[in-house]
């Protein structure tokens, strides 16, 4: 693997190569997540201090900064150690106070020695009617007046590390900093009017007004854009990568003719185009590496089983890999008969399947005689071989890790892999998540299905919800009712899965209300959801385990309690499990009072919309990419300085530019631009690049 440039050593050493930095503080700077010279070159400032040069305070507003020459009169120390200790200055008018907490003495009579006169800086306050500055800025002498800023920068701080540690330790970076070849194209910097990557830096560090911090500034757009092309960059080199030679797999079409007309319904356009896009791709030489991108109830389960048949009709096999064994029966279900009525064997395999039955199984996808294997991560397991594996198909993908989805394209040769999923992504996030995958979106839904009608009620009203359900199930209606919890906490008064049990099964009946959580058995869990499936139980109490996939189409209402504590993009999941049939469909979000005005504003935008695009641009524009990382979003990139949202125009340019970069310059090693872009690459900790691993 390529080796660091030695121009950026410096930038890469240990924090206590810079001044002023020893163990300790180091350790503390963790917290803002530095580790590296160069990681607070990239820790920008999040606001700025005005200071105001004046002779007297006297009519100067509370709270303002400023900058005033005092002679000292008198040093006041308090009382205990707790107390402040004075000091009491003179300006040209008015005297006023400075005051230090924990203060040493001696110290505070040698910077401020009765008589003399020194330059302090401040916020000034208002205590009891007496002007005061609480432990001044700047304590300097009349000569050095110059050092003092009128406009400055302020970062972000974490215990231990103060504005005059980040200060110093930035100074000292800056006198580290390289001259780096360019790496941004001529011309695109020039219609931008951006500066050079070190004047950037100093520029945003050391800001002159206000418009350094606004996202259009020149110099922290050229930051920002220098993080996302980056990263584009790394994308891109994993695509490349991913094209590797593969088997042309070209179908016959007949399985596929045969499967529609059994349907007995015709495909949306959205499905005609996706399942277009992916057989081009099986058609290549190259090994596909697509994303299927499609909201709750957009039919990706055809499309990905008529891509499945194309593999069949070559002559290989397919697998279709879920995250739950839930999911897994449900699939097999759906697809198995299907599959008997033109020929093709589906078979599943999960934990479940053990001794004699397991490897019965195994000989017969080692045979080819199993055309379909549906199963669990237990397909990723040794002793999991095929005969011709040659369409690999991974369910909701971000469940998965990049180790599993490698292992399970080693299955065969040259596999080709297909990934999806039912989270709708707004396209900055799809850019920066699965920048390396060529895309497809599934936006329409199959005809017939009716909108669902989404109601925001009281959880005061509880038990009328509750009689409501004893009425329709009378009418063979099915229905979900999740709840946050499995079991009472003491913490949070959330109503568990296992309460509302309870509680329902003495409201409605014995043996007509379900339960399924994540700390049941496979079996227990699979036995629950047949009885469901079949309709022996009218209303599955539940928590969020049946978020993905799970296709009741009797079910046909929701109830989802304290529904102020799920995530917008949960919500909408959730939801996504009725309106699957044929009849009208309610959701009822249960709230606990008082909602807080952004938990009323979370909840409308439910009530109002189904698109889950929508649903996910606004969640995004609430919360932030940041706070969506770790629910629905897993596998989002974290940046630094760049803010996807409201810079998606930029993530496009970096898009693009990161893709002709590399068409001219595959190496990134015969122009001057893929060198300097190589340096770009180490410099932003994007090493990964090197190693050519899918990233996502």
């Amino acid at each position: 693997m390529t080796s660091r440039p030695e121009i950026l050593f410096p930038l890469h050493r240990s924090l206590t190569t810079l001044e002023g930095i020893g163990p300790s503080i180091e350790k503390k700077m963790k917290g803002l997540l530095i580790d590296k010279p160069v990681d607070l070159l990239f820790t920008l400032p999040i606001s700025f201090i005005k200071r105001k040069l004046v002779e007297t305070v006297f009519m100067c507003p509370s709270g303002q900064y400023v900058i005033v020459e005092v002679s000292i009169l008198k040093h006041q120390p308090g009382r205990t150690k707790q107390s402040a200790y004075k000091v009491i200055v003179q300006d040209k008018e008015v005297s006023f106070n400075l005051l230090f907490f924990h203060a040493r003495k001696d110290y505070l009579n040698k910077i401020l020695p009765i008589g003399e006169k020194r330059i302090i800086s401040g916020k000034l306050e208002l205590f009891d009617g007496f002007q005061q500055i609480v432990h001044p800025d700047y304590i300097i002498q009349m000569s050095e007046k110059a050092q003092i800023k009128s406009f400055q920068a302020i970062y972000p701080l974490t215990a231990g590390i103060t504005q005059k540690i980040m200060r110093r330790s930035l100074n000292s970076v800056f006198q580290l900093l390289p001259d780096l070849e360019e790496w941004i194209d001529p011309s695109l910097k020039e219609s931008r009017s951006w500066p050079g990557w070190n004047l950037a830096l100093k520029l945003v560090h050391d800001p002159t007004s206000h418009e350094a911090f606004e996202t259009s500034f020149p110099a922290r757009e050229r930051l920002s854009y220098d993080e996302l092309y980056a990263h584009q960059l790394t994308l891109a080199i994993a695509r490349l990568n991913n094209k590797k030679a593969g088997r042309p797999t070209l179908g016959t079409g007949d399985l596929e003719a045969s499967v529609l007309t059994e349907l007995g319904f015709d495909l949306t356009k959205s499905q005609k185009s996706s399942i277009e896009d992916i057989k081009q791709d099986l058609a290549k030489p190259f090994r596909m590496n697509r994303l299927l991108q499609g909201d709750v109830g957009s039919g990706k389960t055809v499309v990905a089983f008529v891509s499945l048949l194309v593999a069949i009709e070559a002559g290989g096999q397919g697998v279709l890999m879920a995250p739950t064994e839930i999911l897994v029966q449900q699939h097999v279900e759906n697809l198995r008969p299907l599959g008997d009525k033109v020929g093709v064997v589906v078979e599943s395999l999960t934990g479940r399947d053990k001794g004699k039955e397991r490897e019965k199984k195994l000989k017969a996808l080692r045979d080819g005689n199993i055309h379909i294997l549906i199963g669990t991560h237990a397909v990723f397991q040794s002793g999991v071989n095929f005969l011709d594996l040659r369409l690999a198909i991974i369910d909701e993908q971000h469940r998965f890790g990049v180790r599993q989805r490698l292992a399970l394209g080693e299955k065969g040769q040259n596999v080709d892999v297909l990934v999806m999923t039912a989270t709708p992504i707004p396209r900055s996030l799809a850019l920066s998540q699965y920048g390396e995958m060529d895309l497809t979106v599934l936006r329409e839904k199959p005809a017939g299905r009716k909108p669902v009608k989404t109601v925001i009620v009281s959880d005061n009203r509880v038990h009328e919800i509750a009689a409501k359900l004893k009425e329709v199930i009378s009418r063979n209606i099915q229905a979900y009712w999740v709840c946050p919890l499995i079991e009472e906490s003491e913490l949070l008064d959330y109503t568990a899965a296992e309460e509302r049990f309870k509680a329902l099964r003495t409201d409605l009946g014995e043996g007509l209300v379900g339960l399924v959580h994540g700390q049941m058995s496979s079996e227990e869990k699979d036995d629950v959801m047949k009885k469901f499936s079949h309709g022996q139980i009218k209303v599955l109490v539940s928590t969020t385990v049946i978020e993905v996939g799970v296709d009741v189409p009797r079910a046909s209402i929701i109830v989802i309690e304290r529904a102020e504590k799920f995530g917008l993009a949960q919500l909408h999941q959730l939801r996504g499990r009725v309106g699957r049939g044929s009849s009208e469909s309610s959701c009822i979000l249960l709230y606990k009072a008082p909602l807080s005005e952004n938990g009323e504003k979370r909840l409308s935008i439910l009530r109002e919309t189904e698109d889950g695009f929508k649903i996910a641009e606004i969640d995004l524009q609430m919360r932030g990419a940041g706070d969506m990382i770790g629910t629905a979003q897993s596998g989002l990139p974290r940046f630094r300085i760049a803010d996807i949202y409201n810079q998606e125009k930029l993530l496009n340019i970096a898009h693009k530019y990161a893709r002709v970069l590399l068409e001219k310059d595959p190496t990134l090693r015969s122009t001057k631009e893929g060198n300097a872009s190589r340096k770009l690459l180490w410099l932003m900790g994007q090493e990964q690049a090197f190693r050519l691993l899918s990233v996502g």
